[in-house]
């Protein structure tokens, strides 16, 4: 196939994908669905597609970790932080060294730098199908902050000692001392250059918005152009690209914070985001089934080479692989939770649960997914002497099978751990919410009262103008009155809130619906259509996001 054919079947995979299991119903993460998809496709055309290594790091986890770096909750990330560290940085150390030992004592054809890559690939965690997952069950909110921001982290982490596994097996040697200094080198020029490229990237386009005016396309285009060049960057100056990208991501959220962008700037950019998000991980993972089959015979190859049998010892491979990983995160949990609990009391990242689901929940909520498959195959095709990478298609297929089962393990244990626990938001999280709405509302309407201060340019309309900012006025200070502890109506407040968003979202729906019949026999043109839908739908974005 050529590559504009190639790359319409990709994109049609994804889309079925996400089709078949929403209309089957299929109890299992889309990711697997969509593996399968790939592999279903590859087999009945013949469809297969060879990517350069270098090429997912770039084009697909760069803008990956991104994303996941701009819309993390940073006040739960600072509040966290040695929780997060310990399980971004301590617990993926503990898993490539354990696990990469018990990997080629397991396997050992796979020699033991092979397996210590591999242990790397697979010890960053997936947020975002666990966030999936966490839709549908009761999970701690404070909870899911560590476990986004140990994803947003471990990525980096795991991702530099694949660098330096993958080293130590092409030349067949590693310093502990060399490897201490490049590693900080990678840390430092890689956080530097993403915050650098970002903070100069918002001061241009700023300053372009200011004097020239901000055309929306070009903001988005830019936010898209950031993660890839961040991570070019670094990687041009021997510094982590990854890391780079993940700091280019948590920099842009602080310029976003600072409310320079145009209202349907951020609207719009954060559709396309959301957008490249999907199609990013539905590609990595189409990719993967449809390259699976070839694999799976690749890896058997290697293994008979061996003396081994190929077939169900490759299935007991990663359930032994997928057990020792959940074992090692069990055990990390427990140690972690032990010394959180007694400085953070209930209040702390537990939110409150008792010690074994604390674990169960953290445990099982270890899934593997776009990450672990982009670092694996980046994986290099030939040593320093050209021969081939040892053992390369087998570590491709153990990782894709540990994404699988850990997957398959989070969406069948989670609702399980949570079971019978009623999440509420935190008192001090509803009162935060309730003070920062009543500021809002207190500056506009010191800002309405300031125009009604301003000379009119015509006092025929004087009147007017003032009956129009006494009803915003009486709107507000309702507002403020609703959410006020002491104010006698603070207790309905929010059931009141809740009825009103009910009625104003049905009557919403009422109005698109009229308007697309207006449209449809002919009394209203294309153009304005648009312009009122879009009215509609911004407005059924605002109560909807409650």
């Amino acid at each position: 196939m050529d590559t504009n054919t190639v790359t319409l079947v990709v994109l049609v995979c994804v889309i079925a994908s996400s089709f078949i299991k929403r209309a089957a119903r299929i109890p299992l993460p889309l990711a697997v669905v969509q593996i399968a998809t790939g592999a279903l496709v590859a087999q009945a055309g013949d469809f297969r597609v060879s990517l350069a290594p270098d090429v997912f790091l770039l084009w697909f986890v760069a803008p990956l970790l991104f994303l996941d770096g701009w819309r993390i909750s940073k006040k739960g990330l600072l509040r966290d932080k040695w929780t997060v560290c310990a399980f971004s940085l301590g617990l993926v150390i503990f898993t490539v060294v354990a696990a990469g030992f018990f990997i080629h004592w397991l396997i050992p054809p796979m020699p033991l730098p092979v397996a210590f890559a591999l242990a790397a690939t697979l010890s960053p965690t997936d947020a975002v199908a666990v966030s999936a997952i966490a839709e549908r069950v009761a999970m701690p909110r404070r909870l899911m902050h560590v476990l986004e921001g140990e994803a947003l982290l471990n990525d980096a982490s795991g991702l530099v000692c694949l660098r330096f596994a993958v080293a130590a097996a092409v030349t067949g040697s590693f310093s502990l001392a060399a490897a201490g200094g490049a590693f900080l080198w990678l840390l430092a020029g890689g956080v530097a250059t993403g915050a650098l490229m970002t903070l100069l990237a918002n001061a241009a386009k700023d300053w372009t918005a200011r004097h020239f005016g901000e055309e929306t396309g070009t903001q988005i285009l830019i936010s898209l152009l950031l993660p890839f060049c961040s991570y070019a960057v670094a990687e041009r100056f021997a510094a982590s690209g990854i890391l780079a990208a993940a700091t280019a991501g948590i920099v842009m959220s602080y310029e976003e914070m600072a409310g320079r962008a145009l209202a349907g700037t951020r609207i719009r950019r954060a559709a396309v985001w959301d957008a490249l998000q999907f199609l990013g991980n539905g590609v990595i993972f189409v990719l993967l089934g449809q390259q699976l089959t070839d694999v799976i015979a690749r890896a058997g190859q290697t293994l008979r080479q061996s003396g081994e049998q190929g077939g169900g010892r490759l299935f007991l491979y990663v359930l032994a692989i997928s057990g020792v990983l959940l074992a090692l995160r069990s055990l990390w949990t427990w140690i972690a939770w032990r010394l959180v609990r007694p400085r953070a009391g209930r209040d702390g990242p537990a939110g409150g649960l008792s010690g074994w689901r604390v674990v169960a929940v953290t445990s099982l909520a270890g899934a593997r997914g776009a990450v672990t498959l982009c670092g694996v195959m980046t994986l290099p095709l030939a040593l320093a002497d050209g021969s081939p990478f040892p053992a390369r298609d087998l570590a491709i297929l153990l990782a894709a099978g540990v994404i699988v089962v850990t997957l398959i393990m989070a969406n069948a244990g989670l609702p399980y751990a949570v079971r019978g626990m009623r999440v509420v938001p935190a008192a001090q999280e509803l009162l935060q919410e309730d003070e920062a709405r009543s500021a809002a509302a207190r500056a506009a309407i010191a800002a309405v009262e300031r125009a009604l201060q301003e000379p009119e340019q015509g006092s025929d309309d004087a009147g007017l103008s003032a009956q129009a900012a006494a009803r915003l006025i009486a709107h507000y200070r309702r507002q403020i009155e609703l959410r006020d502890p002491a104010g006698a109506q603070a207790r309905h407040g929010r059931t009141v809130d809740a009825m009103e968003r009910r009625l104003r979202l049905l009557a919403l729906g009422a109005e698109r619906d009229e308007l697309f019949r207006i449209v449809r026999s002919g009394r209203l043109a294309d153009e304005m259509a648009r312009k009122l839908v879009r009215e509609v739908d911004l407005q059924e974005s605002r109560f909807s996001a409650f």
